[in-house]
C-alpha cells in the first residue's frame, strides 16, 4: 500500500466516526426532547426550539468531519 492509499483510508475512517458521533448526538437529543414533552406537554414549543438547536449543533460536527479532512 502506498502512503496515498493509507491517507484515504484514514480520512474515510475519520469521516465515518464523525458522522456516527453526530448520529448518536441527534438520537440523544431526540430522546431527551420526547421525554421532556411526555413529562410536560405544555412546554412542547420551548422544548422543540431547544431540540432543534441541539440537533443543528450535532449535525455541524458531521459536516466538519466530512468536509475538513
Amino acid at each position: 500500500m502506498t502512503i496515498h492509499t493509507i491517507a484515504e483510508i484514514t480520512g474515510s475512517i475519520q469521516s465515518g466516526l464523525g458522522c456516527l458521533g453526530a448520529a448518536i448526538g441527534v438520537g440523544l437529543v431526540g430522546a431527551a426532547a420526547t421525554e421532556g414533552v411526555a413529562r410536560n406537554p405544555g412546554a412542547s414549543g420551548k422544548i422543540l426550539v431547544q431540540a432543534l438547536l441541539g440537533i443543528a449543533l450535532a449535525e455541524s460536527v458531521a459536516f466538519y468531519a466530512l468536509f475538513i479532512k
